[in-house]
């Protein structure tokens, strides 16, 4: 998944089956007898090492290029973009760098920030953080040393932002004085723009110092993160990539420009890599200040929740679904995908997460979190007959294939499918399910299963390599808005060339047209209205198969004081304390 992207939810189908009996839950709740996530809590202490343990690397630490559910862990332990999420709060973002909540003009053309004054570097810059440096940031962002991941769906509304890729400034960009900042829009784009704010994109860096390291791409800065100039509580004092992270106290930190933000208990993070996720599990379940990185597996999970109620806990994710590559055939026709829809057993696809305590069976794409779910359908969607049975209706299905010129009700076509999924338990499961009722169709399928990694970077990312299904996709939002769930994923104008998003490669007009009213739209009650409807629209395209709506697990010792970031869930390392 992106948001970034997720890490792999590692709950097998036999997880969680002793707690989803008769449970009713709320989405917030997980399974029965687990209580609501963790939060800060008054009274914690400071000092000690938090020991962190996951068996994922990192992928980007330059804030500039960080785009990856772990990578965000440290990079907001280590950085203050302009605004984020306090860990409790995930629908709203509040200033961090920015001293006060940004002012947005009459036409939602213009957006005017000021930042706190005090904020320093670490060394060996050291000095105050300027305006100018928010500006660089976001400048570099689009060179091709950075290559940032999400840009393009966010930032591409200032004006003169073309320049930026020839390494020149955005006119859009103004810098009056040290501590204001003002952002020049194209179009009515400040509703939206504003939350995006919250991205690692707007994290100060510095350009006397930085400049050299993004001469070469990729940027020094993101291949040698321990000489990052830092704003956070933390720095990276140390990083063996695909082994080990330790975080330490940044000497510049300044309490007093944080305000209730990023308290930092602990003294040190120490981070190993590629631990056995079983071994990993069992050490945290027994040990002394140790929490997961990553999402605990099967076996542990069941473990938990069975014997240690206390030590984990559920956070609401996006969604799942199952991609069809709209632009090759013969995916290219609409009343086929909708017979893939009305033909697959979404509750099969359910077991291989762990069934009902792990999440909802979806009904279309925006989930019970997002602005936009009762709108566009709530719990039973839109209404569309092909997604009205989880079970599958082979008889609907072979009707829909018939309106797609197939007359036997099954696929008869010479195209060999293109399948590539994600070899990684869970997923590998769920890629096998998909398989078989793709195969039950019809279909003739080639599929081939890599790593995790490989299936986004290699195939599915890369519109060229001509991949005809991802079964194994989904979203996380960068935040909490109908444009952060569904633009990246189903807007043609997110299709690019390499790190592509939006894996069905959907080019639907009414759709485009729809998510630009939607973006334009300030209200927040007419907001959620209008990608709503995008949302019905959408999925009335059937470009994909809508299966998931899951939470993900996070475990910690007994002696932590856990306190999960909700808009990313994982814990906030500069929140999680030692009792």
């Amino acid at each position: 998944m992106r948001h970034r992207l997720l890490t792999v939810l590692a709950i097998g189908a036999s997880a969680l089956s002793l707690a989803a009996c008769g449970n009713s839950k709320s989405r917030n709740e997980g399974p029965a007898g687990v209580g609501g996530l963790p939060g800060p809590v008054s009274g914690q202490k400071s000092g000690g090492t938090l020991k962190v343990l996951s068996n994922e690397g990192f992928e980007h630490l330059d804030p500039g290029s960080s785009y990856f559910q772990l990578d965000y862990e440290v990079v907001y332990a280590t950085q203050r973009p302009l605004y984020s999420f306090k860990p409790e709060v995930p629908q709203r973002t509040a200033p961090d760098l920015a001293a006060a909540p940004a002012t947005i003009s009459k036409d939602q053309k213009t957006v005017t920030v000021k930042i706190r004054s005090g904020v320093k570097y670490s060394p060996p810059v050291n000095r105050e953080v300027t305006s100018a440096d928010v500006k660089y940031a976001i400048e570099r962002a689009f060179t091709p040393a950075v290559a940032n991941g999400y840009a393009a769906s966010y930032f591409t509304a200032l004006e003169g932002v073309d320049a930026a890729a020839k390494g020149k400034p955005i006119s859009g960009i103004e810098t009056p004085d040290a501590h204001t900042i003002v952002f020049k829009l194209t179009k009515p784009f400040a509703a939206t723009f504003v939350n995006a704010l919250s991205l690692p994109i707007t994290v100060p860096v510095p350009k006397e110092y930085a400049a050299k390291f993004d001469k070469k791409a990729p940027s020094g800065y993101d291949s040698k993160p321990t000489q990052q100039a830092f704003t956070g509580p933390y720095v990276i004092k140390d990083y063996q990539p695909g082994k080990h992270l330790v975080l330490a106290r940044n000497p510049s930190w300044d309490a007093k420009t944080a305000g209730d933000y990023r308290p930092a208990y602990v003294d040190r993070v120490d981070w190993t890599i590629g631990a056995d996720p079983n071994v990993a599990g069992r050490q945290i379940l027994t040990g002394q200040g140790l929490v997961s990185g990553d999402t605990p597996p099967a076996p542990i999970v069941t473990r938990a929740v069975q014997t240690a109620k206390g030590q984990i806990s559920f956070t609401p994710l996006g969604n799942r679904y199952i991609a069809m590559n709209t632009q090759l055939p013969p995916f290219d026709n609409v009343n086929l995908r909708k017979a893939v829809l009305a033909s697959f057993d979404r509750k099969a696809l359910q077991l291989t997460r762990g069934g009902v305590s792990a999440g909802d069976i979806a009904s279309h794409f925006l989930p019970p979190t997002a602005p936009g779910y009762a709108e566009a359908g709530g719990a039973q969607g839109p209404g569309f007959d092909f997604l009205k049975n989880p079970s599958g209706d082979p008889a609907l299905a072979a009707s829909y294939m018939k309106k797609a010129g197939y007359p036997s009700g099954k696929y008869t076509g010479k195209e060999k499918v293109v399948m590539i999924g994600d070899n990684n338990d869970p997923a590998a499961k769920t890629a096998q399910v998909a398989l078989e009722q793709f195969r039950k169709l019809g279909f003739d399928v080639a599929f081939r299963s890599v790593q995790h990694e490989t299936m986004y970077s290699k195939f599915c990312n890369v519109p060229k390599a001509k991949v005809q299904v991802c079964p194994n996709v989904g979203w996380l939002p960068d935040f909490s808005d109908g444009y952060a769930y569904l633009y990246a994923p189903f807007n043609s104008k997110a299709i690019v060339p390499e790190n592509n998003s939006n894996w069905p490669q959907l080019k639907d007009p009414q759709v485009d047209a729809a998510m630009e009213r939607a973006s334009n739209t300030a209200d927040p009650a007419a907001r959620a209205k209008a990608w709503g409807q995008v949302d019905r629209l959408v999925t009335g395209a059937a470009p994909a198969v809508p299966w998931f709506w899951d939470r993900q697990p996070n475990i910690q010792s007994k002696n932590v004081q856990p306190v999960i970031a909700q808009w990313n869930a994982a814990f906030d390392l500069a929140f999680t304390s030692i009792k």
